[in-house]
C-alpha cells in the first residue's frame, strides 16, 4: 500500500512539475516541491469534483439547500477561495452541511501524510470542522461527524456541559472530545483565530495501525500569534480509528438547533494541497 501511494503522488507530482502553478498573491509557483494539488479554486466557474450535501436540514420554514459553499474573489481579484456557510443569515436548523472531494492520490494503512490548507474566519459566532474522512463517499452523507478520522474544529460555541469555546483552534483528543491548540512559547492555550487572517495550517497524518502508534496526527501554524510555522499540538487521534486508506478531505458546518443556533459565520479555504511523509516546507 505504501508504494502504491508514493506512486500515486509522484505519477501526480510529475504531471504538476510539467507546467508551473499560480501563487496567491498571482505571481509564477515555484515547481521545486513534493506538494500535490487537492484544490486551489483558480479558474474555476463551480466547484468541480465536490459533493455537497445538507444530511440534516431541519430548517423551518424549509430551505432547501441552504448551505452556502461558492467559490468568491479576493477583492483585488488575484486570488480565489472557497467560503463556507450552513446558511445565510437568519435561517436556522440546518445541522450537517457537509462539502467533501476526493484526494488525488489515497494515504494508505502504515503512510504518513501531510496537508497543507489556509484557513479564514469570515466572523463569528459559528461552528465548522475540517479534516479527512476514510469513507466511501456514499457512506460520508449518513456519517456526517464519524466520517471523520482527523479533525479540526473552528467555534465559539456553547457545549452541552455549559462550557463555552472561544474560537481558538482544537483538534480531537478522542471521539467527541477536543482540546485547544498550545501556543509553546508561552505555554498557554493559544489565541482565538482572528476573524479576517488568513491561517497557514500544515497537518501531519500517521495512517499507520493503533498498535504501532499511528491513527494519530500533529498540527503546524502559522498566522496571528505565530509569525512563523509553529507546532502546536501533538497526539491528536483520529476520531473514529478505523485504519483503512484516507480518501477524502472533509468540511462540515452547523447552524445548531432553531432553539439555540449557534450562529451562521463563515469559514474561507484555500490552497488545499497534500504530500507524502512529513513535509514542512510551504506549497505556496
Amino acid at each position: 500500500m505504501k508504494n502504491l501511494f508514493r506512486a500515486a503522488i509522484f505519477i501526480l507530482l510529475g504531471v504538476a512539475l510539467a507546467s508551473c502553478g499560480v501563487s496567491q498573491n498571482g505571481q509564477e509557483a515555484s515547481t521545486d516541491t513534493s506538494w500535490v494539488l487537492i484544490d486551489d479554486f483558480e479558474g474555476q466557474t463551480d466547484l468541480e469534483g465536490w459533493v455537497l450535501l445538507d444530511a440534516q436540514n431541519d430548517t423551518d420554514p424549509f430551505v432547501p439547500d441552504p448551505q452556502i459553499t461558492e467559490i468568491r474573489q479576493s477583492d483585488a481579484g488575484a486570488n480565489a477561495y472557497m467560503i463556507r456557510k450552513p446558511a445565510d443569515e437568519g435561517v436556522v436548523g440546518n445541522r450537517k452541511a457537509l462539502a467533501w472531494k476526493t484526494l488525488p492520490a489515497h494515504v494508505g494503512v502504515g503512510e504518513t501524510a501531510t496537508f497543507f490548507t489556509r484557513i479564514n474566519v469570515e466572523y463569528f459566532p459559528n461552528n465548522h470542522s475540517f479534516g479527512l474522512s476514510n469513507q466511501p463517499s456514499e457512506e460520508i452523507g449518513e456519517l456526517s461527524y464519524d466520517a471523520f478520522e482527523p479533525m479540526i474544529r473552528i467555534t465559539d460555541k456553547s457545549e452541552s456541559d455549559g462550557t463555552k469555546n472561544d474560537g481558538t483552534l482544537m483538534v480531537l483528543v478522542g471521539h467527541k472530545k477536543y482540546s485547544k491548540i498550545f501556543n509553546p512559547k508561552t505555554g498557554d492555550v493559544a489565541k482565538p483565530l482572528e476573524p479576517g487572517l488568513w491561517y497557514d495550517v500544515w497537518y501531519v497524518v500517521d495512517n499507520n495501525l493503533k498498535e504501532n502508534g499511528g491513527q494519530t496526527y500533529k498540527l503546524y501554524v502559522r498566522g496571528g500569534e505565530f509569525s512563523e510555522q509553529t507546532l502546536v499540538f501533538e497526539d491528536a487521534t483520529f476520531r473514529i480509528g478505523r485504519e483503512e486508506p484516507l480518501s477524502h478531505f472533509i468540511s462540515i458546518c452547523n447552524t445548531g438547533p432553531a432553539r439555540d443556533p449557534y450562529g451562521n459565520g463563515g469559514v474561507l479555504y484555500d490552497d488545499l494541497y497534500m504530500s507524502v511523509g512529513e513535509e514542512l516546507s510551504s506549497p505556496l
